[in-house]
């Protein structure tokens, strides 16, 4: 097992070894111990910790020359985040994310193309059968391979703009927008020494499926969009939700199998990868596979890095379509209806002032009919009534909103009142601070339900989960064992003392609909009651007894010949 000393650690994480021995006095990454001296040795687990939990700025390879044999998770992270290394400095960091998502995507799709022609090659001895569009997951032009790109060494850029439409249209309507916002011909921003470098550090490894299952580089993936999440510090929230956030909510909705599962603001995608993972952990990958995911996302970067997440974990089936969701909804019916899904999901972006007030006032979807229309500066409630309105009628729903939402008085107090007099929520849970990136407004999630339970009905379970979490610098998490108290809480649907409690409807309407967590959940320490009377009898008691022992005290004192 390889292991490294804390200098070296210290080296490759652009940090003090103090830092480092800081992080040990917090219990975040503590090093094993050897030898006589009780030297610290770090392991790749310990690695593998402190670049999960985000601690350090930058991280490097941890060997300079690793083999493909021993590329495991850890240093394939290490490996693709060395990737942004090369343009850090060059471009804004919240734009580079796009540039190697596209270069990793690319580079993936180009090996996987040639196992798959070497064994339809080694099957059927003919090179026209192996390069058939059948044989192939995604298809490569023969002028569009990653050693095209390798063996160009002027105007490098310009010929990768040329490759991606040639990619683009080989695999039309696939690939459709995929690479629409990369342009690496700008010389300014890509100097042909730089893009030579992300070739060179990209051609080093193969990225194919006999050397990384889906799972691997997905996983590797998902640790970019985060560590790019984390880089953008606010902007880093437009497009990624925590992952434990997204799994809590899961855990609470519980896809089936076959589900249709659907995200409007989709972001990178998380939420809908979460549902596969929880079927897939559930009831094994076949269930997991038979789940319909749907998402809509209105930036075209963010729209391409989700679909790119989908290829990457292999679920090419995933329906991810461009478009702003509340102007232009993508997923209708023949009949000019919006199409109507068992589980949505949605981490929308919070109090939008610019937003389609006039069309969703006119709405043709019939998105508010039933509600008042959303004030035309906040676009909160007009996600909140095109979530509801996208629920079949079995349909159920967990949102991430901000705690505005839960007491904003006016038009939105109405919408409230009217969505809780329909009995669709099931629970609210106040969330833990700082969970977000480059936020810390406090947020919280709701669910929504269509066809609660007999017991439920007109009842709603309040959950206030803010104290319970794991501390961070910049950011804080929830641990496995604060989504499993929530989620089991929920299940159970019963009030559980200073944490949960479960309030009927006419408790709501005493409290003008009102959805403040602090209004149903006490979580202040209970004072003990106190008896004065008995209090003053032990006061007196213990006077009494205090003369007592003075008195005795003088006697011996005056026995030895002390004192008067």
């Amino acid at each position: 097992m390889k292991t490294y000393s804390i200098g070296e650690v210290a080296k490759q994480f652009g940090v003090h070894e103090d830092t480092l021995r800081n992080w040990e006095k917090k219990g975040l990454v503590v090093p094993d111990r050897v030898g006589p001296r009780e030297d610290r040795v770090y392991t790749e687990a310990h690695i593998a910790q402190i670049i999960d939990k985000k601690l350090a700025k930058s991280v490097s390879v941890l060997e300079d020359t690793p083999t493909q044999q021993n590329m495991d998770l850890t240093k394939l992270k290490t490996f693709l985040w060395r990737s942004a290394d090369i343009l850090r400095g060059k471009i804004d960091s919240s734009d580079y994310k796009k540039y190697i998502f596209g270069l990793l995507f690319y580079k993936r799709m180009n090996d996987v193309w040639k196992e798959e022609y070497d064994r339809a090659l080694e099957e059927y001895h003919d090179e026209e059968i192996a390069k058939a569009d059948y044989n192939h997951r995604f298809q490569i032009p023969d002028d569009a391979h990653w050693e095209v790109i390798q063996n160009t060494s002027k105007n490098i850029g310009i010929k990768l703009n040329e490759v991606f439409d040639k990619l683009t249209n080989a695999n039309s309507p696939k690939l459709d927008k995929i690479f629409d916002d990369l342009d690496f011909a700008n010389e300014d921003k890509f100097p042909n020494e730089t893009l030579q470098q992300l070739v060179n550090h990209f051609s080093k490894y193969k990225f194919g499926e006999n050397y990384f299952s889906s799972d691997v580089l997905g996983d590797a993936y998902e640790y970019l969009i985060q560590q790019f999440a984390a880089d953008a510090g606010k902007k880093g929230g437009e497009f990624y939700t925590p992952r434990e956030v997204e799994r809590l909510i899961m855990r609470i909705l519980k896809p089936h199998t076959k589900d249709h599962v659907y995200d409007p603001t989709v972001g990178s995608g998380g939420f809908l990868l979460e549902a596969y993972q929880y079927l897939r952990d559930k009831d094994g990958e076949q269930k997991a596979r038979s789940l319909y995911l749907y998402g809509q996302e209105v930036n075209i970067s963010t729209y391409a890095i989700a679909k790119i997440n989908m290829f990457l974990h292999g679920l090419d089936g995933a329906d991810i379509r461009r478009g702003d969701t509340i102007a232009n909804p993508q997923f209708t019916t023949n009949a000019g209806t919006l199409q109507k899904f068992d589980i949505v999901v949605a981490n929308f972006p919070y109090s939008i002032k610019e937003w389609p007030y006039e069309r969703f006032k006119n709405d043709k979807y019939g998105r508010h009919d039933g509600y008042e229309t959303p004030p035309n500066k906040n676009a909160d409630y007009a996600f909140l009534l095109h979530i509801i309105a996208s629920m079949n009628e079995n349909g159920r729903a967990g949102v991430v909103v901000p705690h505005g939402v839960l007491f904003r008085g006016n038009t939105e107090a109405r919408i409230r009142e009217q969505i809780l007099s329909k009995d669709l929520v099931e629970a609210v849970v106040a969330l833990p601070p700082k969970l977000f990136y480059g936020t810390g407004i406090p947020a919280a999630v709701i669910i929504f339900n269509k066809n609660k339970e007999p017991s439920r009905k007109n009842k709603i379970i309040v959950v206030d989960a803010e104290n319970e979490y794991e501390s961070g610098k910049n950011q804080n998490r929830l641990r496995i064992q604060d989504i499993e108290k929530i989620s089991n809480t929920i299940d159970e649907f019963k009030t559980v003392e200073r944490y949960a409690e479960v309030v009927s409807i006419e408790d709501l309407e005493k409290n003008d609909f009102n959805l403040n967590v602090s209004r149903y959940v006490d979580t202040s320490e209970k004072q003990e009651n106190i008896d004065v009377n008995s209090v003053i009898s032990d006061i007196s008691a213990l006077r009494e007894k205090s003369q007592k022992l003075d008195a005795e005290l003088d006697a011996r004192l005056k026995e030895l010949g002390y004192g008067d």
